[in-house]
Order: structure tokens, then C-alpha cells, then sequence
């Protein structure tokens, strides 16, 4: 089974865009402060929403790559994608609130749920990356250099540039849309 057009599109542009999204927030933050409002600010918002709705749109392409042939693994995949669809639909809550003020004022995502709808997210697709693995249909160092991505992002947000890049890196295999990976990989 091949990776569908969806999930090549995806695993290419939403690194894209995340790295956009940081190098806007970059130039936007050289004079000390970030301009809520300003070209930069929304423009690199709106990239980074993108990003995440194609990571959302990833996460379901990628289920669908997985064989389906036993109980425990179509469960965990499964609650992978509904992991993965919550923790995106988190990030696109906090960033429309980011967008919109009045959004954020009239309705916050309550207390802890941006904080556990990154992880849920996070290890949603790792869950499915690493599924990928077993199943043959991605490198091992795939999920590696996916997760190194998310674990700079907390360090600073200032890395998320470095991020998307390895983030780029560890989801490319998916652009090439193999089903199998040969014997010598």
C-alpha cells in the first residue's frame, strides 16, 4: 500500500510551513516583542494552523497505510489518530485564539488542555510513525528525528525553525509514497 497524495502533500508542506511560521516569529521577535496583529504575527499563524491541519490530515493517511490484520494493532492505531485529531484540534483552538482575541477571551481552552493536547498529538503520531516502522513502510530513524523536532520546541520556541527541518527530515520518506521498504534499508 502506498502513502496516499494527501500524505506526500503533507508530509513536504507542513514542515514547510512550520518552518515559515518559526522564521516569521524570529523577524517578528528582533525588536524584543512580538507584534500581536502585525503581518508577520497572522501570517505566520495562519502558516502554522495550516501546518497543523495537514499534520491532522497526516495522522489519518498514516493509519490508513497500516495493515489491519490484528485486534491490538488496529486499536492502537486507533487511538493513535483520535490522539493525534485532539491534540491538533488544541493547537488550532490556542492558535485561533492567537488570530482572534476575542476568540481567546470568549472561549479559552480550558486549564490544561493545551499542554495535554500537544502531548496527546505528539505522541498520537509517534505512535503511528513507529506503527509505520513495523509494518516496513518507514526507516526506523523516521520517528527518531520526529520526535527530536517536538522535543526542541519546549527547549525554545526560537528552535522551531530547527525543528521543522528535522521534522522535514524524519516525515520525507513518507513523500515518496514506497510501499515497502527494500531489504537493504
Amino acid at each position: 500500500m502506498t502513502s496516499s497524495p494527501l500524505v506526500r502533500t503533507a508530509a513536504v508542506t507542513a514542515p514547510v510551513l512550520l518552518f515559515g511560521y518559526g522564521v516569521l516569529r524570529l523577524i517578528d521577535g528582533l525588536d524584543g516583542h512580538r507584534d500581536k496583529g502585525a503581518w508577520m504575527w497572522n501570517a505566520g499563524h495562519v502558516m502554522f494552523f495550516a501546518a497543523m491541519v495537514l499534520l491532522g490530515a497526516l495522522a489519518v493517511g498514516a493509519r490508513r497505510m497500516l495493515p489491519s490484520r490484528d485486534f491490538g494493532n488496529r486499536l492502537a492505531a486507533n487511538l493513535a489518530v483520535v490522539g493525534a485529531l485532539a491534540g491538533v484540534a488544541a493547537f488550532l483552538w490556542v492558535i485561533a485564539g492567537d488570530l482572534v482575541p476575542s476568540f481567546a477571551d470568549a472561549a479559552p481552552l480550558p486549564g490544561p488542555l493545551p499542554v495535554a493536547g500537544n502531548a496527546v498529538f505528539v505522541l498520537g503520531l509517534l505512535t503511528l510513525l513507529v506503527q509505520l516502522v513495523r509494518a516496513h513502510r518507514l526507516p526506523a530513524w523516521s520517528p527518531v528525528a520526529v520526535l527530536f523536532a517536538f522535543l526542541l520546541i519546549p527547549v525554545s520556541l526560537d528552535l522551531i525553525p530547527a525543528a521543522a527541518v528535522l521534522l522535514f527530515a524524519g516525515l520525507l520518506p513518507l513523500a515518496g509514497g514506497r510501499a515497502r521498504l527494500s531489504a537493504a534499508a
